[in-house]
């Protein structure tokens, strides 16, 4: 358990908005030392102007996750400044819908890109420092926390790109709490997934490469809208989502959820699973989703 985080040292990807943002303001509040990140550089600024105005010590960088090499230098400036980071919080993502036949290359690459290898690199770079960071004071505490989605541990149609990088971030983060459990009692994880929360996600195409002049399908387009309806009318807030996520760090609680309720969904999608039957409608306690999507989809 971690009770302490005044003048520890947090990463936070995403930092510009939605949960990277409000946890650095939590931790701005706790007297936490900050690196902020995000590739949306006014956004990145205001973050910045921000976490200074409320006391924090501060490093930002406007950084890809998706590119080994700049996350490689991000690596670097931490150590240089802060030392090994006691908390990381691999939260950028962008999301994408469409049927899976349609989706590109480069939607696979983007979406991809930002949601796993964002992920992977903070995971390969920083839980070495960490480790080391361990080794030499048997008292230093450590935590990663990466966000995946209600849709890595659900199925819903027409996001398949999303759905199989937010699966691979749990599988991920399952593997990495156990493998942390194996070397050391000083480090853990968790994994947020959350369900609608307004937190900007569903304007993603705003930090796309090639941005506007990538062609969007039909499917897309209504996944697109659907999204922006079910996120815009979302009650839970990522503030509050942010300070489960804090909760959950203090408690080493692993999986975090801002929609417990939903969880009816994971458990018709197991138990199909083990009783080996077919997948289940994935919107079993909202039936009237899949019947408008269906509906759009199928419409001439």
């Amino acid at each position: 358990m971690i009770a302490d985080f005044k003048g520890k040292t947090a990463v936070l990807t995403g930092a510009g908005s939605g949960f990277g943002l409000e946890c650095a303001r939590i931790g701005a509040s706790l007297g936490m030392n900050l690196v902020l990140v995000d590739v949306q550089q006014d956004a990145l600024d205001r973050a910045e102007a921000e976490m200074k105005a409320a006391g924090a010590a501060v490093l930002a960088r406007r950084v890809d996750v998706a590119k080994a090499g700049e996350m490689e230098q991000l690596a670097q400036a931490v150590a240089q400044r802060f030392g090994a980071p006691h908390f990381v919080f691999n939260n950028a993502g962008v999301g994408a819908g469409g049927l899976l036949w349609e989706n590109t290359i480069a939607d696979w690459e983007w979406v991809l890109g930002v949601n796993l290898w964002g992920v992977i690199h903070g995971v390969r770079l920083f839980t070495p420092m960490m480790l080391d960071a361990a080794r030499k004071d048997p008292t230093w505490k450590g935590h990663i926390v990466n966000t995946a989605s209600m849709a890595g541990l659900l199925t819903p149609p027409n996001m398949g790109i999303y759905n199989v990088s937010k699966h691979a971030v749990v599988s991920l983060t399952e593997t990495l709490y156990q493998d942390l459990r194996l070397v050391t009692d000083q480090i853990s994880a968790s994994v947020l997934c959350p369900y609608f929360v307004p937190t900007g996600i569903t304007q993603s195409e705003r930090n796309r490469p090639g941005g506007s002049a990538t062609a969007v399908t039909r499917s897309q387009m209504i996944g697109q809208a659907m999204s922006q309806k079910a996120v815009s009318s979302g009650k839970v807030t990522a503030a509050q989502v942010a300070q489960k996520v804090f909760d959950a760090v203090t408690a080493d609680q692993f999986y975090v959820f801002s929609h417990p309720k939903a969880l009816g969904n994971v458990q018709s999608r197991m138990e199909a699973i083990v009783d080996i039957r077919n997948p289940p409608d994935p919107f079993l306690e909202r039936p009237d989703i899949g019947a408008q999507l269906k509906t759009a989809l199928r419409a001439a």
